[in-house]
């Protein structure tokens, strides 16, 4: 009996067809965002170098080596006002978070609005670094739910006017209006390394689209 070579054929080209569906759909979901990190180099950011490093197309943070007095930060060259922010990231221990129009200070220090990153009780909170504290808090049990803990979780952050907004892996666990004069409406991005014991986080897939 002659087998029918198309029968062995068509799967291949459906697979093929239904990649290149899910390349153009993820493609018109990521239209008009811009990369902040090459993947390469810290090339557009700036941090203390005992502290941060690329390995592996990942950004590092670590202070196995050297400990820190202070929270620490990579901070971004350039500030942003309005925008959608995604990055992906993986918390070994301790603290950490994503900086938005915040405001860099001596020594690698930043203050402001912060997207917060921990292994339990603050994950995705809206914390004001040197400010004001907690701006708005979340249900740790909650949360926890949408966490995988030890491996990659994507934020998305949107800053909008007065409203910011964080979502963990798909999860909102912030919806928050500034009506405080006190709310910075623009400034850098950061990520943060805590001071305390020995840490290390790691961030990838960094990309921005501004709004108007």
């Amino acid at each position: 009996m002659r087998k029918n070579p198309y029968v062995a054929v068509w799967p291949v080209v459906l697979i093929a067809l239904f990649g290149l569906r899910s390349a153009a759909v993820r493609a018109a979901e990521e239209e008009g965002f811009k990369p902040l990190f090459d993947g390469k180099t810290l090339a557009g950011w700036e941090g203390d170098p005992r502290f941060w490093s690329v390995q592996d197309g990942v950004i590092v943070g670590s202070t196995d080596e050297t400990r820190t007095s202070h929270n620490t930060f990579l901070c971004t060259t350039k500030t942003y006002k309005n925008f959608i922010l995604k990055l992906e990231f993986r918390l070994r221990n301790h603290n950490s978070g994503v900086q938005i129009r915040s405001k860099r200070l001596d020594d690698f220090i930043v203050a402001g609005y912060q997207a917060d990153i921990a292994e339990k009780r603050y994950m995705g909170i809206l914390y004001e670094e040197r400010g004001r504290g907690i701006l708005a808090d979340v249900n740790p049990e909650e949360v926890a739910k949408h966490v995988k803990p030890g491996d990659w979780n994507e934020y998305t952050i949107t800053c909008d006017g007065p409203r910011i907004r964080l979502e963990l892996n798909g999860f909102t666990t912030v919806d928050y209006e500034e009506k405080s004069p006190e709310g910075a409406k623009e400034g850098i991005i950061a990520l943060q390394l805590h001071a305390g014991p020995p840490m290390k986080v790691e961030f990838r897939n960094i990309r921005i689209k501004e709004l108007p």
